[in-house]
């Protein structure tokens, strides 16, 4: 897999030492997250479109959409089976299991195998509150749904990545349970565990120290962060400089 390099005569600085290559996944949600505002609405050929121009300029991870919860995302990736991508892999969306349902029995997380990719990113809730109040089930049930799904797909021999949604609202309201959902998700086996600002609130500062909570966790973290608070590029800088290894991002900066 080819990656981003910063250049060795411009050293960076991670976790307070000066590193003179960092390598960086960029991670292109356009296809997803991108058409999440009105006013937008991709065809599947206009998806095509982007995901090649998105492999020409270096992309390493395209998400192409949330396959079962929209059926123009299942033909996209039944039609970009044919296409071969110079650098670029796609991934498919989707969110853990539902609560007090067995991984192999649900039918979301089959229509993600049913598309044939070899990456998947499961979201998932690691703020307390949205486990309680929007799910409507227990934190352990929670953590269960988490560990489950990750297991399920790597069983297949895919690689996993897992959104940890709300992270940051979560770290601040429950610190401990927030930095749990991370820790099942490494141990169930994610690749990557991309830390989310969901709702666009975190400030620099917050994101820098719950990053370095969450990076004793022992596998490569990623950041996703929303514009809410006019933050996102000066989070997405601290997180490089916090040690994270993988950004994602809208190539548009909408969504």
């Amino acid at each position: 897999m080819s990656m981003i390099y910063f250049s060795k005569s411009t050293p960076v600085t991670v976790r307070g030492e000066r590193v003179a290559q960092l390598n960086i996944q960029l991670y292109d949600t356009t296809l997803r997250d991108g058409v999440q505002r009105a006013g937008l609405s991709f065809s599947v050929e206009d998806k095509l479109k982007i995901a090649k121009r998105l492999d020409e300029l270096g992309i390493h991870f395209i998400e192409g959409g949330w396959p079962g919860a929209n059926p123009k995302d299942a033909e996209f990736f039944a039609r970009a089976r044919d296409i071969k991508f110079s650098q670029a892999t796609l991934v498919v969306f989707g969110s853990t299991r539902r609560k007090d349902t067995e991984a192999a029995n649900d039918p979301l997380l089959r229509d993600l195998l049913d598309t044939g990719a070899k990456v998947f990113t499961l979201v998932g809730k690691s703020w307390d509150e949205h486990v309680t109040g929007v799910l409507k089930t227990t934190l352990d049930e929670n953590l269960r749904m988490i560990a489950d799904s990750i297991r399920y797909l790597k069983a297949e021999g895919n690689s996993v990545f897992f959104d940890a949604e709300h992270f940051f609202d979560g770290y601040k309201g429950n610190a401990e349970y927030a930095l749990r959902t991370v820790e099942v998700a490494a141990e169930a086996g994610a690749d990557c565990v991309v830390l989310c600002d969901t709702n666009g609130g975190a400030l620099p500062g917050e994101v820098a120290v719950a990053i370095e909570a969450a990076s004793r966790v022992g596998v490569p973290l990623g950041i996703h962060t929303h514009n809410d608070g006019e933050l996102a590029v000066a989070n997405t800088l601290v997180a490089v400089q916090s040690g994270i290894t993988q950004v994602q991002g809208t190539i548009n900066g909408y969504g």
